[in-house]
């Protein structure tokens, strides 16, 4: 090994303790930034230091190098546009479109190995295998949930006859076309095999489930996409991507775990489908309960007479984008004296640490944003609780037996002294059932767009405190 090639081993070494690093930090919000700079930095050395590996034994012709670059540049200026135009509401389709790109390269990365290897081991096609199957899933089932996040595919469970046998038939291929693979090595026939039936099958899987689940799904595909590059790196011999892409499996495992759990979910279940209505709405509360409707001055009077306010977001504020609004709200009410938090539901919005995001970008203070766990044995206290697009995460039916949210944890918002719910109709959540919360006789309905209700609601309040 030359002198060259340990110098970059070594960077490659510490670009992946620096992604451990980096991972660690993000495990609080107020070090979350450092740790995704620190990574970034990391993956920008791991690429310079492949670069200079690449030049010094003129691995590359001047044309592929040519290709590189452009690929580099039309990819760099892609991602760099996407990140920052894209909506907050529109991050968690952001995030499925990476996971797609991640894994459609890792297993293109194999296929492109084990076609142009000279001589190919065993210890190579099983990984390769592996990679292949993992990263073709997470390609098209990526895509596929992208596109039900963006409404273009319907978020409703899809099932089609026959579904359950096509995916036990696509099963047996995957078995088959590797042990083809692995027996005989790099042959192209079993190559495509197992690459379209895994990617038909990553149609087949996240088709069926709906959107109350997508969070999940979304969480569970990032965790692939990672295995597939830590496949890609056994099938290379890169110790830096075997790492890198270890620490995205792991982590991404873990928070399916977390986010399954605190759905009440198993992941089989989750996989296999069937719960959820997707984004459709209903036009009105078919409960039975009564409702009670209260203006912007009703509220603002309970606001401005309290002393501990819990505000609840959810997807509603982040599609109205009204983070900054609610953030000069509470500004308002803490210069009167009143004490404000946030409750955070672990699957609030569309993805996890949506909400976090949403608030931080408001210049919210980490400190005031409180877990589920933490903030629930504070209700009882609390004289206002004012939930802003928030659904199923405050619906108190989980509780009861016999329903699609049975067991589902929830922020115990009804055990508040008073509740506020802004809301723009009496449409129902991703489970697709009336919310008992509403016709609480302690609700209140401030029925209008979350980001107006916040306006609204600021005004109203600083003529009582003035």
């Amino acid at each position: 090994m030359t002198t060259t090639e340990t110098v970059i081993r070594y960077l490659f070494l510490a670009a992946a303790a620096c992604f451990v690093i980096g991972l660690h930090l993000m495990n609080s919000p107020k070090t979350a930034r450092r740790g995704n700079l620190l990574s970034a930095a990391a993956m920008a050395v791991g690429i310079g230091a492949t670069a200079v590996l690449l030049i010094a034994e003129g691995a590359i012709t001047t044309t592929g190098w040519l290709v590189l670059l452009a690929g580099a540049a039309v990819g760099s200026a892609a991602g760099l546009y996407l990140a920052r135009s894209v909506e907050m509401t529109a991050m968690p389709q952001l995030v499925s479109l990476f996971n797609a790109v991640g894994g459609g390269a890792a297993a293109l990365l194999a296929v492109e190995h084990l076609l142009q290897a000279e001589t190919v081991h065993v210890r190579e096609t099983i990984p390769g295998g592996l990679d292949i199957l993992i990263g073709a899933v997470t390609f098209s089932g990526s895509v596929v949930a992208a596109g039900k996040l963006q409404g273009l595919i319907p978020g409703r469970p899809i099932v089609f006859l026959g579904a359950r046998a096509l995916n036990v038939v696509l099963g047996l291929v995957f078995v088959g076309s590797t042990a083809w693979l692995v027996l005989d090595e790099g042959n192209l026939v079993a190559m495509l095999l197992l690459l379209v039936a895994a990617t038909v099958f990553g149609v087949t899987m996240v088709l069926p489930i709906g959107g109350a689940d997508m969070p999940v799904v979304i969480s569970l595909l990032n965790a692939f996409t990672g295995t597939a590059v830590a496949m890609a790196g056994f099938v290379l011999g890169e110790v830096v991507l075997i790492v890198a892409g270890a620490l995205v499996g792991a982590s991404g495992a873990i928070l399916t775990k977390l986010m399954a759990d605190a759905m009440n979910r198993s992941i089989t279940n989750i996989i296999l489908g069937g719960f959820g209505t997707g984004d459709e709405a209903a036009t009105a509360d078919d409960s039975g309960g009564t409702v009670r409707s209260v203006s912007a001055d009703d509220v603002a009077i309970q606001l401005a007479y309290a002393q501990k306010v819990v505000v609840v977001p959810g997807y509603g504020l982040a599609a109205a984008q009204a983070q900054h609004e609610l953030a000069s709200l509470a500004e308002i009410l803490e210069g009167h004296g009143v004490e404000v938090s946030y409750a955070i539901h672990p699957v609030a919005g569309r993805m996890p640490g949506h909400m976090n995001v949403l608030l931080a970008e408001a210049q919210v203070p980490y400190p005031a944003l409180r877990e589920m766990d933490e903030i629930n044995p504070d209700f009882p206290q609390v004289d206002v609780a004012l939930v802003i697009g928030a659904n199923d995460v405050t619906n108190p039916i989980a509780r009861k037996p016999g329903n699609p949210m049975s067991g589902m944890p929830i922020l115990d918002v009804d055990k508040a002294r008073s509740i506020v719910v802004v809301k723009r109709s009496m449409g129902h959540g991703y489970a697709g059932i009336d919310n008992t919360l509403y016709s609480d006789p302690k609700t209140g309905m401030f029925f209008t767009d979350a980001k107006k209700g916040m306006v609204a609601l600021a005004a109203a309040v600083r003529s009582f405190v003035a």
